[in-house]
């Protein structure tokens, strides 16, 4: 982030305060310092803040006290640099930038890399600069990742927006923006797609991150081939094998634990078994709801979790700090408790679950005790993002019969859902159409799953079958939060609750609502881009909630089903999923059909 003085200016006010010619602002005595950069936890440690950031860090700060210094006592408790997500998308959350900052930062992070592909693919390179714009009056750090494939797999799909190579280049000059968001195309990545690889060019000319995603589990040539290409990172493993090929082969595997998306535990075992350097790992949430971070945590979540898996906690610290601002190149600021780094400080009175009592953001006691303190900026999106959900005609039932001739029984091919996971599972049910319809099963747990496009008015509804929901009431589920094109996805038992449930989102924007036995149970109204809210962050928590409790009277048990529901729109992941084009098999990158 740019400073607003000159580096000169900072410093000779820092060496003012460590040789104690000036008073520091605020001095921390008597912690225990996590000094993440030597791997040791010294005590008796003492910090002194000129500003936002530290001046000296030592055994005691006594010459750094003058009559306006504020003292904080840690009392022993541990000192550790604020957290740091390498790689998340806050739409995901379904909050603006400024009210995700409000759920995390009392949870001790201080800074984040967010990739804004989902704004991207509803509104393209203006979506991207204000999410660049807000993030830049936050009292955290947040660089912004040029989403690089927008839309995620052309051909397959057909997004609100698309971004080329220059888009990147000019993205690129941009004040914030850090590098390339995750390429998702690996296929156009291995098969030397110039459109790509004009965009990771243009990323390693400006000196920056490329952000990775192969989703693939073939670790053979195609893999070789995209690591190949660039991509710094990866985020997609899921396997303890994923983890070991990414690190051997230069990139940095990122473990994440977010909502709905569990990769840690599988991945971990690559340090904690197998003795690799945790140095090039790293922790990220990549997806979490609003709920969860609200309530459970953010990277304090992560870094809890980790530690259960036997990680030491020491370990699990540096993969939420010093390795995630050595990756980006921004150790000069953070990642570390040293002189001339932002003041970004936790203290801790339990390491392994990190209790955190208070945050120290650049500088500024900003959250105790879970609350926070400090008054955050006022952003207003304009008018015209509040408007995104067109659809080409009020939906009605029979938009979501699947015709098919009486007669002998099919093979239908079936999304086949995985808790906990991304990719999902392509699986094949025999099912007897009736009066030339299929039907749901619920005894089976088959039901239907429908995208209505919703960007251009066409009125196109493609209609599949899913397994894994566990619905049992006539109800239905729907979202316009569906990654990567942000259609508008829609599962239920019966068609007349999917049309209610479709057309009560075109009503209000945008969001996910439930509909049960014709009445709509709960709704979180998402009228930024169909994405995010424009409430306070506890008011979509608490929304977000009463959908998960609604699909729970509906017999769905999933953790997280918003996000497991939101992700079977995307065509980037195996196996099987559904985009405005109809079925796609992703392992094969082409449309099929339902049955055969």
């Amino acid at each position: 982030m740019n400073n607003a003085k000159a580096w000169q200016e900072i410093s000779q006010g820092l060496v003012e305060v460590a040789m104690g010619r000036k008073p520091a602002d605020i001095v921390i005595a008597s912690g225990r310092w996590i000094c993440v950069q030597s791997g040791e936890i010294i005590d008796g440690t003492d910090i002194a803040i000129r500003g936002d950031r530290i001046a000296y860090v030592g055994s005691n700060a006594s010459h750094t006290i003058g009559e306006k210094t504020t003292v904080i006592q840690a009392e022993g408790r541990y000192l550790i640099p604020g957290l740091l997500d390498g790689h998340m998308h806050v739409e995901s959350g379904m909050l603006t930038v400024t009210e995700f900052v409000r759920a995390v930062l009392p949870h001790g992070t201080t800074g984040m890399f967010i990739d804004p592909h989902e704004i991207a693919n509803v509104f393209g390179l203006k979506g991207v600069r204000m999410m660049v714009d807000e993030a830049a009056i936050q009292p955290i750090h947040i660089w912004v990742q040029m989403p690089s494939c927008v839309p995620s797999a052309p051909g397959l799909e057909t997004s609100g927006a698309e971004l080329g190579p220059q888009d990147i280049a000019e993205a690129m000059r941009w004040p914030g923006i850090i590098g390339l968001g995750e390429v998702m195309n690996f296929p156009g990545v291995f098969s030397g797609d110039t459109k790509m690889h004009a965009e990771m060019a243009e990323t390693r000319a400006a000196g920056k991150v490329i952000g990775g995603h192969y989703a693939s589990p073939d670790l053979g040539l195609p893999f070789h081939g995209y690591v190949a290409g660039g991509p710094d990172d990866d985020h997609e493993g899921t396997r303890l094998e994923d983890a070991i090929a990414r690190v051997r082969q230069g990139m940095k595997p990122m473990l994440r634990f977010g909502s709905a998306w569990h990769d840690v535990a599988t991945q971990i075992k690559a340090i904690t078994e197998l003795g690799m350097d945790p140095r090039r790992f790293i922790l990220v949430t990549d997806d979490s709801h609003s709920h969860t971070l609200v309530h459970d945590g953010h990277m304090d979540r992560v870094l809890r979790h980790a530690i259960r898996q036997g990680l030491p906690p020491m370990r699990a610290i540096q993969m939420a700090t010093l390795n995630t601002a050595e990756h980006f190149g921004v150790t000069r600021d953070l990642g570390m408790i040293a002189p001339g780094r932002y003041a970004d400080i936790l203290l801790a009175s339990n390491l392994p679950e990190m209790a955190i009592d208070m945050v120290i953001a650049r500088g500024r006691v900003a959250a105790e005790k879970g609350k926070l303190l400090i008054d955050l900026p006022e952003f207003e999106y304009p008018s015209e993002v509040l408007g995104s959900v067109h659809l080409g005609h009020k939906v009605e039932v029979e938009d979501f019969v699947i015709h098919s001739p009486d007669g002998e029984t099919v093979e239908a091919h079936v999304i086949g859902v995985i808790e906990n996971q991304a990719p999902t599972r392509h699986l094949k049910f025999l099912v007897k159409p009736e009066k030339g319809k299929i039907l749901v099963d619920i005894a089976r747990d088959l039901v239907k799953v429908a995208l209505v496009e919703r960007h251009r008015a066409t009125g196109e509804v493609k209609v599949g079958l899913v397994h894994g929901f566990g619905l049992k009431a006539p109800c239905a589920f729907a979202t316009t939060v569906a990654h990567d094109a942000h259609q508008m996805i829609v599962v239920g038992t019966d068609e007349a609750s999917m049309a209610i449930a479709a057309n009560e989102l075109a009503r209000v924007g945008g969001g996910q609502v439930v509909v049960r036995e014709s009445k709509v149970m709960a709704i979180v109204e998402l009228p930024i881009g169909g994405l995010m809210s424009n409430e306070r962050a506890p008011i979509v928590a608490q929304k977000a909630q009463q959908v998960l409790e609604a699909l729970r009277v509906c017999g769905c048990a999933l953790n997280n089903a918003n996000m497991q529901l939101s992700l079977l729109a995307l065509v980037v992941i195996p196996e099987l999923r559904i985009s405005d084009k109809g079925l796609v098999d992703v392992n094969q990158l082409k449309v099929i059909p339902l049955a055969e």
